[in-house]
């Protein structure tokens, strides 16, 4: 029988996924947590084989955070991300945090169910969607922003100057400075807010 956590800060949609889950085969719900330090504690506890985990999860840390504080853990979980979210920025930290999978939310639920088998198994899984993206990551490799760079944007798009960035990314503000001119070379632009809006029609934030 596989353990599951259920992670998500909206009590409805945890309720849905309990619902279509408690039915399957091998699955059994064990316990839901609502923010990512409740998640942390409860696999801190024991007896979880497969987390399935929000990327969004309100004020506090997030899904991505989460991970890597459960990856860090004696025998962690199996840990599969269940988003709304399939931007690069997303599916870069999430893949690099040490998720086993990616999965959207619109997902069968037949297709949910295969996704946490195949997890506890060991298998990587994800989203037909985030595949083709990181697949079109991998064969142009000259074009893609890095981790770093996404990282570094994503804070542009809201709105943090060199300043803030650099104290929020633990850098100097020449080395944003330096990235800044790498992400407008590989984006085609000449400023922040064209960069932003040339990220989002590429669905990289």
């Amino acid at each position: 029988m596989i353990r599951l956590l259920l992670v998500d800060d909206h009590p409805v949609v945890r309720a849905g996924l309990r619902a279509v889950l408690s039915p399957a085969e091998g699955v059994e719900v064990v316990a839901e947590a609502g923010t990512a330090e409740e998640a942390i504690a409860r696999v801190a506890e024991g007896d979880i084989d497969v987390v399935l985990m929000d990327l969004r999860l309100g004020d506090g840390i997030d899904g991505v955070e989460a991970t890597v504080r459960i990856r860090r853990l004696p025998a962690p979980p199996r840990i599969l991300i269940l988003t709304t979210y399939e931007t690069d920025r997303d599916i870069v930290r999430a893949v690099e945090s040490g998720a086993t999978g990616y999965l959207l939310k619109d997902a069968d639920p037949d297709a949910l169910v295969r996704a946490i088998h195949a997890a506890a198994a060991g298998e990587t899984v994800l989203a037909p969607p985030v595949a083709s993206r990181l697949l079109g990551r991998m064969q142009s490799p000259e074009n893609n922003l890095t981790a770093r760079e996404l990282e570094i944007l994503g804070l542009v798009a809201e709105g943090g100057s060199n300043r803030d960035i650099s104290r929020s990314a633990a850098i100097s503000e020449a080395t944003v400075k330096s990235h800044l001119v790498h992400i407008f070379s590989k984006l085609g632009v000449d400023s922040r807010t064209r960069a932003v809006i040339e990220a989002r029609k590429r669905g990289l934030l």
